[in-house]
């Protein structure tokens, strides 16, 4: 994976209302590196030169024209805790941020959800954008899942290739849209732990970009 994919992944991200602006951002492994979008910069501007390369064995030190996003902690230590991870989205889509805000953990109240590793989607805690403290409020919510929601902030999604992660992002989108109607109407029917271990073996042999 090269800058091109970080940039046209900030850019899909965009054209179907899952982030806007400079908000989110996102990164993919490049061997001992990751490339990551910069800080302040609008994906609708962004450029395969934009993208900045940072050391994931290092402390932040990059090289490129432009720093890096703020948020390039949680997008290394990721990439440090799981061999498996090849991209990480973060954005601030409106649903999934809706439940950030009010701080709700998203069950299993869609087959897709297996998807995500587990039988529900973590609320990880708040900090500051930019600390240790979200990066490991981050890894904690991540443990043995493909997403999580990060406290009055958004959501993040990782993969082992970018089409991946953006497929898990738009299924998480979706699901956070879901469940916040179906809430109004009444209350979500939460599927069971074995129905979702079920649709796991399914999602073994359905994985989009692998």
């Amino acid at each position: 994976m090269d800058a091109q994919t970080v940039v046209d992944a900030a850019k899909r991200l965009e054209a179907v209302g899952l982030n806007r602006g400079a908000s989110g951002n996102v990164s993919v492994r490049d061997g001992a590196d990751m490339l990551i979008t910069p800080t302040a910069v609008p994906s609708v501007d962004l450029e395969a030169g934009m993208i900045a390369r940072v050391a994931i064995a290092g402390d932040g030190a990059y090289s490129g024209t432009l720093r890096p996003s703020s948020e390039w902690r949680f997008h290394r230590d990721l990439y440090r805790a799981r061999s498996g991870i090849g991209a990480v989205v973060h954005t601030h889509a409106p649903w999934c941020t809706v439940m950030a805000v009010a701080r709700k953990p998203l069950p299993a109240i869609h087959y897709m959800i297996a998807a995500f590793g587990g039988p529900d989607i973590r609320m990880a805690d708040y900090a500051r954008y930019g600390t240790e403290a979200l990066s490991h409020a981050v890894l904690v919510a991540m443990e043995g899942r493909n997403a999580c929601l990060m406290a009055n902030h958004g959501m993040l999604t990782v993969g082992a290739t970018m089409t991946q992660a953006l497929w898990l992002a738009e299924e998480l989108e979706a699901m956070a849209h879901q469940y916040v109607h179906a809430q109004a109407l009444g209350g979500a029917v939460v599927l069971s732990d074995a129905e979702i271990a079920d649709a796991a073996l399914g999602f073994a042999s359905y994985r989009p970009g692998a």
